[in-house]
């Protein structure tokens, strides 16, 4: 097996993480809801202040696997905490443990930075990620929803 290499992004990994997300909309059946652009995540990843972070895995020096994250924070511990948004390892490299070592290093690097959680959310449809994550020592709130207000209904909190 080809050996991985796991590395912050750069710039120049932009279209390539679009690409990603793309084929992880495309997975997830969401296509229609995106929009990113390498240009419009330039500011986000790479800005005078960042939203969000990015560790990319390369196979022979392609990129074939992303990492997206950011901090959050928990008022009950009083500390930040890591988001994982998103994951995505393209299928054909799959089984060769590039998720393992990312979510391992995103663990690790919440250990790093002192943070009290690691969290991500899972569509109850995915029973194989379900399966990984728990095995990676994850727990599945059962008892806890995603709420979102985007779009339109995102929009008309400015008119309020």
């Amino acid at each position: 097996m080809t050996p991985h290499t796991l590395r912050p992004s750069t710039p120049a990994d932009l279209p390539a993480i679009v690409a990603l997300i793309r084929e992880l909309a495309a997975f997830e059946k969401l296509e229609h809801l995106v929009v990113v652009t390498p240009e419009s995540l330039r500011p986000q990843l790479f800005g005078e202040r960042p939203a969000a972070e990015a560790v990319v895995a390369e196979v022979d020096g392609a990129v074939v696997a992303f990492a997206l994250f950011f901090t959050n924070f928990s008022t009950f511990l009083g500390r930040p905490g890591l988001y994982l948004e998103d994951l995505y390892v393209q299928p054909a490299q799959r089984g060769r443990g590039l998720g393992k070592a990312l979510l391992s290093h995103l663990g690790a690097l919440a250990v790093a930075r002192g943070c009290g959680r690691f969290e991500w959310s899972v569509l109850d449809w995915n029973e194989n990620a379900i399966r990984f994550y728990e095995k990676m020592g994850a727990t599945v709130m059962p008892d806890w929803r995603i709420c979102r207000i985007t779009g339109e209904a995102l929009q008309a909190y400015r008119r309020a």
